[in-house]
């Protein structure tokens, strides 16, 4: 955890992927427990939800071999928000999206935004974390200076899509095709997904923010429309072709 002129940076493998924090507030004791306390939960969270493990709470409880009322509460806490995401997305979002009890798609978000709020009530009121690739940030880079996020460009390695300016609290969540290939199913038909090489989706909170972001990639050629009726959240999308949309108010964060 080591400390830098502008605060404290930490990376974290887990959940099969990099986790990363950008504290930009000076490194107090109770700062410094909190970042140690976010990784514990983060590798806790990965015990309990893992879906390649066949030890933990969802492997479990997917097999029958163990009740919701034997899990821990945030199981109850992911799998309400994953009923709500559901509903919201008419269905696009899907907890069993091929058929097994997988809530990975609200996970690493909801995990993501837990640590970036137990910062937060340490008196950590600028930073970053970043939860493979999805970003839960607040306050400022620094005084009078706005964080600056670069999307990368699905079609063109070394190229960025956008730059999104936040000056104040935002989740920034992105979901393609680049890194996995065609990855995120339709929930309907349990085939891949390629109206989009990547959809980036601006909201107020993590947790649902990349939730809805694999929901609209999902819903594929609705997704504008359906995002334009969600208050709070804008998107940019990338087309196979390279052509791209934006809502209308996401002029307000993107270049």
């Amino acid at each position: 955890m080591p400390d830098t002129a502008r605060g404290l940076r930490h990376v974290e493998h887990v959940m099969g992927t990099v986790f990363s924090f950008d504290i930009r507030d000076e490194p107090t004791p109770a700062i410094r427990f909190a970042l140690t306390e976010a990784v514990r939960q983060l590798h806790e969270v990965d015990a309990v939800f893992s879906t390649y493990r066949s030890d933990s709470h969802i492997s479990r409880l997917d097999r029958g071999e163990i009740h919701l009322d034997d899990c821990p509460p945030e199981v109850h806490e992911v799998l309400s928000l994953c009923a709500q995401a559901a509903h919201v997305t008419d269905g696009w979002f899907s907890v069993i999206p091929a058929g097994a009890l997988d809530p990975s798609g609200l996970v690493k978000g909801w995990a993501t935004e837990a640590a970036s709020r137990l910062l937060h009530e340490a008196g950590a009121h600028h930073t970053c974390v970043n939860g493979g690739g999805d970003l839960q940030i607040r306050g400022r880079a620094s005084p009078g200076t706005p964080w600056r996020i670069g999307i990368a460009h699905p079609l063109h390695r070394g190229r960025l899509a956008t730059v999104i300016t936040a000056d104040h609290d935002l989740a920034v969540a992105t979901s393609g095709t680049a890194e996995r290939g065609a990855h995120i199913l339709d929930p309907h038909t349990g085939t891949p997904v390629t109206a989009f090489a990547s959809l980036t989706l601006i909201g107020p909170a993590l947790a649902l923010t990349d939730t809805y972001a694999t929901a609209a990639f999902a819903r594929g050629d609705g997704a504008r429309d359906w995002v334009e009726t969600l208050d709070g959240y804008e998107a940019l999308a990338v087309l196979p072709d390279g052509q791209e949309w934006r809502t209308p108010g996401f002029r307000r964060y993107g270049s």
